[in-house]
């Protein structure tokens, strides 16, 4: 199987995209991959497979790569005698934060008629928001962390006890993210916060709770990871998330009982079917006074989170053939002929 990685953006996230996309040289390792880079300035970039590495990027040796232009049904290498079409089966979105995770890969590659594995454009816009991933959880009947919401220009006071969390309402990666334990470390958080977004939510900062990782996919059946309960320390920064994003291999599932698992699993499906159909996701939990809350959703996760999956390429195989497509609609032109012939213009 041929799989293009489409890596890289616009995005505070956009050496993370490297990490991940690199990372997939020794998950995929049956497959055919296909590396194309999106520049910063949003230009695509046919990548060597052989010679990927994170200095390419930094040094912007990438620019020696053959350039793509996106056309329907794929992309095309354009020379002085045509267009040659690269070769992929199926594109794999590895783009992490904006670009990627916030809809716009997602509508071009329908637009353009080109299968792909990744949330599609409502599911994009709706987990790339942390605020609207509170809106849509409630509407699905699963429960969330209480939050407060700021935006950039209102008055910096909120009723929630200390300590909380600040985070940027559009960021991922703990970019921009803050403990404040105290009232007078809460306009230093928001400054940091909004140097990335104009936009923040607030949550209580919930000493030692208990956190777990579901991820999954619908083929033409469930297939979930293992539920994971990741190491904790106070938080992950950027840093460490940085590194999280290069495993590779298998971790343990958690030590839990079967009903939590069936919990967190079925408010995982409540949230994935049928809005987040064609790709893999991430949800992340705490479980409170053994009520299962939503943290957060990741729609396009570290890797993909292949460490959570038994056998991840064999699950990618199968979502390729499993993807949502559009309903095909027929322009015939009727209404305009029916009106000219009755004008006598037919």
């Amino acid at each position: 199987m041929n799989i293009a990685i489409l890596f890289g953006g616009s995005s505070f996230e956009h050496e993370i995209s490297i990490v991940s996309a690199i990372t997939m040289k020794k998950v995929l390792k049956r497959s055919t991959l296909t590396y194309i880079f999106v520049s910063p300035d949003r230009k695509f970039y046919l990548i060597d497979t052989e010679k990927i590495n994170s200095k390419l990027f930094s040094s912007g040796e990438y620019k020696k790569s053959k350039e793509l232009t996106l056309k329907q049904n794929g992309f095309f290498i354009d020379g002085m005698f045509g267009s040659k079409s690269v070769d992929f089966d199926v594109a794999l979105n590895l783009i992490h934060g904006r670009d990627g995770e916030d809809g716009k890969i997602s509508s071009m590659m329908t637009y353009f008629n080109i299968p792909f594995i990744s949330p599609r454009m409502e599911a994009s816009a709706l987990s790339y928001n942390k605020l609207y991933t509170k809106f849509l959880a409630e509407s699905l009947g699963v429960k969330t962390v209480a939050y407060e919401y700021l935006s950039k220009n209102d008055e910096r006071i909120i009723s929630m006890d200390y300590p909380v969390i600040i985070k940027p309402v559009r960021l991922g990666s703990s970019i921009g993210v803050s403990i404040v334990k105290e009232a007078s470390e809460l306009d230093y958080a928001l400054d940091v916060a909004f140097e990335f977004d104009t936009d923040v939510i607030v949550e209580p900062f919930i000493e030692g709770v208990k956190e777990f990782n579901q991820a999954g996919a619908y083929t033409n059946d469930w297939e979930l990871s293992i539920v994971e309960e990741p190491h904790k320390e106070e938080f992950l920064d950027f840093e460490k998330k940085y590194m999280d994003f290069s495993r590779d291999s298998q971790v343990r599932a958690a030590d839990i009982t079967d009903t939590l698992k069936e919990k967190i699993q079925e408010s995982f499906k409540k949230i994935y079917d049928p809005l987040f159909k064609g790709s893999v996701i991430r949800c992340d939990f705490f479980v409170v006074e053994d009520e299962v809350l939503l943290n957060e959703i990741n729609p396009i996760p570290g890797s993909m989170a292949n460490y959570l999956f038994e056998d991840f390429e064999s699950m990618i195989e199968r979502l390729s053939k499993a993807l949502p497509t559009e309903q095909k609609i027929t322009v015939d032109y009727q209404y305009i002929h029916s009106i000219q012939s009755a004008k006598g213009k037919a």
